[in-house]
């Protein structure tokens, strides 16, 4: 199989905060495995197999693009397709395939066309969150399907390792429980359709439905598509009772439920990092 791997936007992962801006960490682009697979150039009459690969947290965008770009067609061909696509997505969605074009790598041949791209990916999302662990996970969490995909994809988003994943989840959990507000940048930037590593205090006043600031509870939608690692976590998250985190330094993650604890520690990251310092009110 040929794979040929074009510059892509780097993917930043975001930290929470207490009660104010959040602790925002880049853990780096995605690697050269998990990018879009199109054809090498070669002087070869035989041709390998293409595939395109979807890592894991690319936004519904991001996909749309890398199927142009594989199916060579012009940009914005793939968002189009979505009108007559008919994909199974959960009534929730209201036709957003936003967390169910699941990562992995997808074979491409000559009848390939975006239609039958994104089919595939949903198609493969429904059968990964569709058995009874998922469902029975969810319901444990108060939640329904669709509801625990979109907590995946915020755990994708914000956990700087698979380690971290789990507690992301309980502090989400434990934050809705609270009746808190998540105060994602995360969900910031998907409304703005960005990745950054500074979030404005007039970005934290955003009227949007994704700005979890000032919007109670889980965004209306996922804001990436996750994958089976954080889909895991938002099904079973550890018991814990932490309710903030912050990433001091790479591999140095720590949660707590003391707000005056959590405090220090965005103070130990600001003195780490003081290119992006975190804030917290």
């Amino acid at each position: 199989m040929q794979i040929y791997t074009p510059p892509s936007r780097p993917r930043r992962t975001i930290r929470l905060t207490s009660r104010g801006r959040t602790a925002l960490i880049v853990t780096g682009a995605v690697v050269a495995a998990t990018a879009v697979a199109v054809p090498l150039l070669s002087t070869d009459e035989k041709k390998e197999p293409l595939a395109l690969v979807v890592p894991e947290g690319w936004r519904a965008g991001q996909v749309y693009e890398a199927v142009d770009k594989v199916l060579a067609l012009p940009g914005g061909t793939t968002k189009k397709s979505l009108e007559k696509a008919n994909l199974k997505l959960p009534n929730d969605a209201s036709g957003n395939p936003e967390g169910y074009l699941f990562p992995a790598t997808y074979p491409i041949d000559k009848k390939s066309t975006p239609v039958s791209l994104l089919t595939y990916m949903v198609d493969t999302a429904n059968k990964r969150f569709g058995g009874g662990t998922v469902t029975a996970g969810a319901e444990r969490n108060a939640m329904n399907v669709y509801q625990t995909v979109t907590v995946a994809s915020i755990v994708q988003a914000e956990a700087a390792t698979k380690k971290d994943m789990g507690k992301v989840a309980r502090v989400v959990y434990n934050r809705l429980d609270r009746g808190m507000p998540l105060q994602m940048d995360s969900t910031i930037n998907y409304a703005l359709n960005r990745n950054t590593l500074r979030t404005s205090e007039n970005d934290t006043r955003l009227n949007s439905p994704y700005n979890t600031y000032v919007r109670m509870g889980l965004p209306p939608s996922p804001i990436a598509n996750p994958g089976e690692e954080a889909m895991r976590a938002a099904v079973a998250p550890p018991q814990g009772d932490w309710l903030y985190f912050v990433t001091v330094k790479p591999g140095d993650t720590r949660f707590t439920a003391d707000y005056e604890e959590h405090r220090r520690n965005v103070a130990e990251f600001n003195r780490t990092n003081k290119s992006a310092p975190a804030k917290s009110r």
